[in-house]
């Protein structure tokens, strides 16, 4: 098996001048997995290492970079996904923990419970040595402009990863600061199993962005993996997904990325722009922030 990995930087709108910053960040991201998986490890590690660079870049929203809700503060969430051992970790409401992903695979992996919330999460961060920092080292200037401002932004910048490895197994991870301006307290659909993430070791795996709260309704990632097992590629599953929630919302706000069980990615999106990064057949990083996977160069 051919190892490879796909990830995101959000589904919505942003102007034109940010998309060669956010390449920059994306093929970073895809590089750090790809070296991780092409040097024979597993997907596990490649999607969480991926998504580690996008939670420490200002640009997104997770981690670093993540919006403020309406009380002018950064809470976060994130899930991950193991599909070798059908698995999960998630966090949410977190607001000091630097790499939520890295804490979502700790639950999953360290404790014997699937989803923890707010200060628990953070007490058991803290026991595990994951790095703590205060709440205002998450936001940029950018985004403190917009809050002081009481502007929304309009976009859905959570960030996320799928991967295979060269043994065949699956990994999803997504993290996200949720949407702008939200209420205190206001989960997404991010850290949801089936939602946010979903990944089957047999199938495929997917990571979701947007509107999460269409996401939840119709279990996004889920629809993509049951694309899949219809016989769809990671393409045709993607498309088929984005234009099934496209059926039950008039504007579905949605995007993915995906990868099948025989090494294929795909991504689509109902949005102006997706920001995705992959890598080739011929093991070369890629970029799009509108046209989705295209064909390699």
């Amino acid at each position: 098996m051919l190892p490879t990995i796909i990830v995101h930087g959000g589904a919505g709108y942003w102007a034109d001048e940010l998309d060669a910053p956010k390449s920059e960040f994306i093929i970073e991201a895809v590089q750090i997995g790809y070296d991780i998986l092409n040097s024979g490890g597993t997907a596990l590690d490649a999607v969480e290492k991926a998504v580690n660079v996008l939670e420490d870049a200002p640009l997104f929203d997770a981690g670093r970079g993540s919006h403020l809700n309406i009380e002018g503060m950064v809470q976060m969430d994130a899930i991950i996904i193991d599909a070798v051992t059908r698995d999960f970790g998630a966090v949410a409401g977190v607001e000091q923990v630097r790499y939520p992903i890295s804490l979502a695979r700790r639950v999953m992996q360290d404790t014997p419970h699937k989803f923890i919330v707010g200060t628990g999460a953070e007490k058991l961060a803290a026991e595990l040595g994951i790095p703590l920092v205060p709440n205002m080292w998450f936001v940029t200037d950018a985004e403190l402009a917009k809050y002081r401002l009481r502007i929304a932004s309009g976009t859905h910048d959570t960030v996320g990863a799928v991967a295979i490895d060269k043994d065949g197994n699956i990994a999803a991870a997504t993290s996200t600061g949720g949407t702008s301006h939200k209420l205190a307290g206001r989960v997404g659909d991010a850290p949801l199993f089936g939602a946010g993430a979903y990944a089957d070791n047999d199938f495929g795996a997917t990571s979701a962005t947007g509107v999460g709260e269409n996401s939840m309704r119709i279990l996004l990632s889920k629809v993509v993996v049951d694309q899949i097992v219809t016989g769809k590629d990671a393409q045709e599953a993607s498309v088929a997904a984005i234009a099934y929630a496209d059926s039950i919302f008039d504007d579905s706000q949605l995007g993915v990325i995906t990868v099948d069980k025989q090494g294929r990615v795909g991504a689509a999106h109902s949005t102006a722009k997706l920001a995705c990064g992959w890598v080739n057949t011929k093991g070369q990083p890629q970029v799009s922030m509108k046209e989705g996977v295209h064909a390699d160069n």
